[in-house]
């Protein structure tokens, strides 16, 4: 039996080592040492505390070490003092789970080739997302993040679900994050800026490449992407928190808005759009971020409508 089971091991990690894409060409994947096949294709574990990614902070993406594809973030990587690599969070179909052999845990696997990663596991309330990735160092490669310049735009138009979700998927746009500004308490809780308790905007703050998008071109979007005619509203959505406004980081992008803001009226609609000078931006819960991305729902209260 034990021959049996070795031999059906042997032909399915065989079946693995080329698979064939969609255009039916073969793929090669990297050459593994004993020690990463020992784990990435026969599920061994490596040593706690030994693997170089552990006591590890760069900046960038990890890569499954067998194929390439990008599995985890940088900015999703925390320390569960386990011993072993921590992410909250992988990349959207980039790991597949299945029940572990030991029939207890849940096993992770690179969703391309099907190498071992390590488990995951729910409920240890280690981060907000309640989730802990516990993946094998040998099991990864570290691509550094590229030093890429950036500038920053804050926008507060409604609901920063619906902004986010336009944004985020605007060409030169680097990251997203919704948060909350322009009120007076410090490190406000959504409940808090929606009982208007603190004078926040609900915002999304954007950085993006200069070299591929203009602030002109992101704050255009902005005023097409929600209404700017309204005040203390955003179509279903009522409150002082989802009031119109940008928050501009420099003169520059004061007179484009001003530009904009100009144009727009020249074509009938009566502005409502604030002007403010930006102020700190407090980053919200986690479970704000990416909202839609993670429902996999489109915006109910954010419909594009071209203006200029």
């Amino acid at each position: 039996m034990n021959y049996l089971r070795r031999l059906l091991l042997l032909l399915e990690f065989s079946l693995l080592i080329y698979s064939v894409n969609a255009q039916g060409t073969h793929m090669k994947y990297n050459k593994l040492t004993p020690q990463e096949e020992r784990v990435i294709l026969y599920k061994g574990t490596e040593r706690p505390f030994s693997g170089k990614y552990y006591d590890f902070d760069g900046k960038g993406t990890y890569t499954c070490k067998r194929c390439g594809a990008v599995l985890f973030r940088s900015e999703d990587k925390f320390d569960a003092h386990c011993g072993w690599p921590s992410f909250d969070e992988a990349l959207p179909d980039a790991v597949l789970r299945q029940p572990d052999a030991d029939g207890r845990r849940t096993e992770i696997l690179c969703a391309h080739c099907g190498a071992h990663l390590g488990h995951v596991f729910k409920g240890e309330q280690f981060t907000a997302k309640d989730t802990r990735y516990c993946v094998n160092s040998v099991s990864l490669n570290f691509q550094p993040a590229l030093a890429v310049k950036s500038e920053t735009a804050v926008f507060a138009g409604g609901c920063f679900w619906g902004v986010e979700y336009y944004m985020k998927k605007a060409p030169g746009v680097l990251f997203t994050r919704v948060g909350y500004t322009g009120g007076q308490a410090k490190k406000p809780t959504y409940r808090q800026v929606c009982n208007g308790e603190t004078g926040h905007f609900e915002a999304v703050e954007i950085k993006f490449d200069p070299s591929k998008t203009s602030y002109e071109e992101l704050a255009k979007l902005f005023f097409e992407i929600h209404d700017p005619t309204q005040a203390g509203r955003q179509g279903p959505d009522v409150g002082y928190q989802y009031r119109s406004a940008v928050f501009y980081k420099n003169e520059m992008q004061k007179k484009i808005a001003e530009n904009l803001i100009t144009r727009l009226k020249s074509k009938g609609y009566a502005v409502k759009t604030l002007l403010l000078p930006a102020k700190t931006f407090w980053e919200a819960e986690a479970d704000h971020q990416d909202y839609y991305e993670h429902k996999g729902t489109q915006p109910y209260c954010h419909i594009r409508t071209k203006r200029f």
